[in-house]
């Protein structure tokens, strides 16, 4: 008889905001779409992917963005997952009426991106 083992479950990532006000913003958005943007980061927090999202290489390797509509309204979540500790949420875009990323908002997320990298070599990731 062979005993059964359990499956071991894929340990879950950590999940930085690069500011506190990101969260803060997401918590204004309405509850049907902080829920959905939750469970997929949720999925990404496990090693998964989000239902809807897209790469953003020109914001940084690595960087994808989850996206979300209600009502007419575009949320977005841009973040990265491709290091070892933690999965770090850049930035969101609140409410947002086409489907294509403003300039500023990619910028922004490529200002973090590239201070997120020179923060992690200064305290000696790779």
């Amino acid at each position: 008889m062979v005993e059964e083992t359990e499956k071991s479950k894929p340990e879950k990532k950590q999940t930085i905001w690069y500011k506190p006000s990101i969260l803060e913003e997401v918590r204004t958005w309405p509850k049907e779409v902080t829920e959905e943007i939750g469970r997929q980061l949720n999925k990404v927090e496990y090693g998964g992917q989000p239902t809807d999202f897209k790469p953003m290489p020109t914001v940084g390797s690595g960087v994808y963005e989850i996206r979300h509509a209600e009502d007419g309204d575009q949320y977005r979540l841009i973040y990265v997952a491709k290091f070892r500790e933690a999965i770090y949420v850049l930035h969101v875009i609140t409410r947002k009426k086409t489907k294509k990323t403003a300039q500023h908002d990619i910028d922004l997320a490529k200002g973090r991106y590239k201070e997120l990298v020179e923060r992690r070599k200064r305290i000696g990731y790779e």
